[in-house]
This record gives C-alpha cells, sequence and structure tokens, in this order.
C-alpha cells in the first residue's frame, strides 16, 4: 500500500540527511568504481564535503555538494583529478523521487600531454605542451627546434582560442603586440549536454572546466530504505552494494 505523501517525504529527507552525514566516513580516502552506462568509473575519493543548509531542508534542499577525487580511470582515459559540485541540490518529491541539481559543474585536471592530444586532432602540424612554469607553448610538430609560441588560452563556444604573447627562441623571447590574432583551435563535442566553461593551465596541467546545465537522479524508496538498513551497520558492504570499493 502507498503511504501518505507527506510521511513519505519526511522519510526520504531523513534518509537523504543520514547519507549525507555517513557517506564521506565510508568513502574517502577509499577507491571506489561506479558502473555507469558507458563505461566503468574508478577513482580514489579524497573529499566529500555536503553543505546542507538546516533551514532549507525540510523543503527538501540541501544546498551545494562537493566531490574530489584522484587517480581517475575511465575506460581507456586517465586523468589526475577530478572536483565536481552539484549546485542546489534537492529532492523533488514526486511519486517517483528525484535527486536534482542545477547545474552541475565538473573541472577534471589533465596531464600537460592532452594538449598534444588535441592538436594531434585538430591541427598536426602544431604541438602543444604545459611546462612546470604554468605556461603553455606551441611549436611546429615538425621542426620543434625553430621555436616556441607562448600562449594564453580561453573558450569560445565549442572552439579553443590561443592568444600569443611571446616568442622565444634558445635564450631569446620576444613579446608580442596585444593585437595579435589568436588561433582557434575546434574541440571535440562533450556527450550528455555538458558544455566546456573554462580552461586553465598549471604546472604540467591543463585543467578544463564543463557544466551541465541540470541533473537529475531517479531515488526509490525501496532502494533508499535499504541502504539505509545497511547504513546503521556502518558495514563496507553497503558502499559495495552501490559502488564495490577497495581499500
Amino acid at each position: 500500500m502507498t503511504r501518505p505523501g507527506p510521511q513519505h517525504r519526511w522519510e526520504l529527507l531523513g534518509v537523504l540527511r543520514t547519507l549525507f552525514v555517513t557517506l564521506p566516513r565510508l568513502v574517502v580516502s577509499r577507491r571506489v568504481t561506479l558502473q555507469l552506462d558507458d563505461g566503468e568509473l574508478r577513482a580514489t575519493v579524497t573529499a566529500f564535503d555536503p553543505r546542507p543548509d538546516l533551514r532549507k531542508m525540510p523543503g527538501g534542499r540541501f544546498g551545494d555538494v562537493r566531490i574530489t577525487a584522484r587517480d581517475i580511470e575511465w575506460n581507456d582515459s586517465r586523468f589526475e583529478r577530478a572536483d565536481v559540485v552539484f549546485r542546489d541540490l534537492q529532492l523533488r518529491p514526486t511519486t517517483a523521487p528525484a535527486l536534482s541539481a542545477a547545474p552541475v559543474e565538473a573541472t577534471v585536471h589533465v596531464h600537460a600531454d592532452a594538449l598534444h592530444e588535441v592538436f594531434r586532432w585538430a591541427a598536426p602540424r602544431l604541438a602543444g605542451e604545459v611546462g612546470a612554469d604554468a605556461v603553455a607553448r606551441l611549436r611546429w610538430a615538425r621542426r620543434p627546434g625553430l621555436g616556441d609560441l607562448e600562449v594564453d588560452a580561453r573558450l569560445d563556444g565549442p572552439m579553443l582560442c590561443l592568444h600569443p604573447r611571446a616568442v622565444t627562441m634558445g635564450r631569446r623571447r620576444w613579446e608580442l603586440p596585444a593585437r595579435t590574432p589568436a588561433y582557434r583551435v575546434p574541440l571535440p563535442e562533450l556527450p550528455s549536454g555538458l558544455e566546456l566553461t573554462r580552461i586553465e593551465f598549471a604546472p604540467d596541467v591543463v585543467a578544463v572546466t564543463a557544466t551541465l546545465p541540470s541533473w537529475q537522479l531517479a531515488m526509490p524508496r525501496t532502494r533508499l530504505e535499504q541502504f539505509l538498513s545497511q547504513l546503521r551497520f556502518a558495514d563496507l558492504r553497503c558502499v559495495r552494494a552501490w559502488w564495490r570499493t577497495d581499500r
């Protein structure tokens, strides 16, 4: 028999509040495996930071939730680190309850070799790298000894715009005028409605941020109740039931 709507809503809110309190203790510093629709994701969780607003929780709103992971493997891809923020996470207490967030922001830190791979795909004549000084440089792929072109980067829709700022040859460096035209590189389309919103350089790393305007995950009551029952025993098997973890 279906439970009354208000009672059902409060039960779901109680379950989710318990999850936010318990999950950090269970998953932080552990290797986690997620079975996704388009492959398997493995990562070591380094931070799980829910920040529920207790004043808004009775209305089903949980505020922002931040998750950080390192040593990420997704099918054949490897990433050094990722930070994901679920903005305005809330429970939608319909007949088919669901968690939703809008937006979801994901920043992926990849080794600087990724920039070289982008140019191999989009502009084979050029090679790109990011040095230990966090400066991005371009050079001719077939004649690297001719020198380097230092560039800044920004996103313009589906294009990566590289704005030259200096030329280096050996130990000599020449600043370029601010009006020097940018070099535009097309980027591959991202899946599932993700939109590229920012690119930054760090020592030997490229940090790319993508935004999902809205996200939703079905939360059937039976699944939540089963998970809560397992959490009461503080047993790591409850994590494996959803994600499979290993030390």
